[in-house]
């Protein structure tokens, strides 16, 4: 009964495992030309999943009937929320890849599989309630996204990202396996209510040593300061779906690792942990900023932007408390659909080649030449600038509110002042659009689904996204609390 009840648990997971194993099968028999039945075949998948995954959140399910698998992972609402946000935009890639990779001849199936594998493993990551299980699914979600941001085989800065980022991705996990090892062998256990306990008399040493290198391999996942520095380069280099992908989804799922890992794992020890998550949030709000300001091509500018979020997202993890990790998923909600809304817009940009353009130079005066991309464009960098009545305010704004609720005031107002920073780099980006003179570059072809994604991503992030706060809100509670009830 516990193994029947366990399986009910993790059917998306499942659902996902069985239809990439399929999908390797199909696509070694097919080839190239079952590209696009393997794209088609994954977006359903994922799709199959969301359904599943989304009665949970509305359910607020929590306490013991979410435990799986002897307490390895968690199917609560909170990582429910999580799993929404990654299989949306894991499909939002595997939406707008197709057209891309087409037009340079380089679509092939594994592509799609590869997102679905890991995407299977941010789903894990979310869940995992044990050491052991973290390590699985974030290696899962890694080892794929190495291949996939090496994707483009004759490409040399696709070939030197995918380098960059397997290098320092190995390092990083090296970094957590020592931190695990430090852990286990100081508390006697990798299950996460059990290491809580343990740390409830104190830290020693060794656990003190075995935190602050967990912590810091996962700051590495989420490009936090000082584990940004791969950021730039892996953002510029990698395929611009595989960016989108890159910047959203496994993102999400490292952010929710984190919160569960700090809150369930050391909550005992809020102290010590929210002090490293303090000096996170700060130094990436403020790096972030100043180094976006210099940038002429548009994919560092929002590898910078990327950093820059993190931050605000850690203010909500800072504040240990319901309300911060409840204003925390809102922000990672507003963010997919703004990173979402961002990358398609970029793909949107070609020449009459289809080359893809990626510099201020290339869009100077879009809004004569292409007056809907503009607009598309100016919503979505106004909204990252979290200028009203725009979600990207929301979002900043719940985050500072749970903030000073937890009397974190300085935090909150250096994070204020930094967003004013931050906002010159977003007016650049409309200054050029809609105020210097007309270059006339982008001509390509656009994709019927790239307008669709765009449309959708502006319209979350718009004005009437406001009349659903109150639901996202209570749903943000629910997944929240879910975090702080024992199971």
């Amino acid at each position: 009964m516990e193994y029947l009840h366990s399986l009910s648990l993790v059917v998306p997971e499942l659902i996902l495992t069985v239809s990439g194993l399929i999908m390797v099968l199909f696509a070694a028999w097919g080839g190239a030309a079952a590209s696009r039945a393997v794209s088609i075949a994954c977006c359903v998948a994922l799709g199959g999943a969301f359904a599943l995954v989304a009665p949970s959140v509305c359910a607020g399910a929590s306490g013991l009937e979410t435990i799986a698998f002897f307490g390895q992972v968690r199917a609560d609402a909170f990582a429910g929320f999580a799993k929404l946000l990654i299989y949306a935009a894991a499909g939002a890639a595997l939406v707008v890849s197709s057209a891309y990779f087409e037009k340079r001849g380089a679509m092939r199936p594994e592509f799609p599989v590869l997102i679905l594998f890991s995407a299977l493993g941010a789903s894990v990551m979310v869940s995992a309630t044990d050491l052991i299980a973290l390590y699985i699914g974030l290696e899962l979600q890694s080892l794929a996204a190495y291949v996939l941001a090496a994707y483009l085989r004759d490409d040399d800065k696709s070939a030197e990202a995918g380098l960059k980022y397997f290098v320092l991705g190995a390092l990083a996990s090296g970094i957590l396996l020592f931190g695990i090892s430090l852990i286990y062998g100081f508390t006697g256990s990798t299950a996460f209510d059990a290491i809580n306990v343990a740390m409830a008399d104190g830290l020693s040493g060794g656990e003190l040593f075995g935190l602050v290198f967990v912590l810091s391999a996962m700051a590495f996942k989420i490009s936090a300061v000082p584990f940004h520095m791969w950021t730039p380069d892996v953002y510029e280099g990698a395929p611009t779906p595989v960016t989108m992908f890159f910047a959203s989804a496994p993102k999400v799922a490292a952010v929710a690792l984190l919160a569960r890992l700090s809150l369930e794992a050391f909550g005992s020890q809020t102290a010590a942990w929210q002090q490293i998550v303090t000096f996170a949030a700060l130094a990436s709000i403020v790096v972030g900023a100043l180094g976006a300001i210099g940038q002429e091509n548009l994919k560092r500018l929002l590898a910078y932007s990327s950093i820059n979020n993190v931050g605000f997202i850690l203010i909500g993890l800072a504040t240990a408390s319901a309300a911060g990790a409840a204003s925390m998923l809102l922000y990672l909600l507003f963010y997919v659909a703004m990173t979402v809304g961002s990358f398609v817009g970029l793909l949107l940009l070609r020449d009459a080649d289809g080359n893809q353009l990626e510099t201020f130079g290339d869009i100077k005066g879009l809004s004569t030449t292409r007056p809907a991309l503009a607009w598309c464009l100016l919503a979505i960098m106004f909204s990252l600038a979290g200028i009203p009545p725009l979600m990207g305010f929301y979002a900043k704004l719940v985050v500072f509110q749970a903030a000073v609720e937890a009397d974190l005031l300085p935090l909150a107002a250096i994070g204020i002042a930094a967003s004013v920073i931050g906002a010159f780099y977003y007016l650049k980006f409309i200054k050029v659009m809609f105020f210097d003179e007309p270059v006339d570059r982008v001509q390509g072809k656009a994709d019927t689904w790239h307008w669709v994604l765009l449309a959708l991503s502006v319209l979350v992030i718009s004005p009437l996204a406001w009349l659903a706060t109150g639901w996202l809100g209570n749903l943000a509670d629910l997944a929240a609390a879910s975090l702080f009830i024992a199971g």
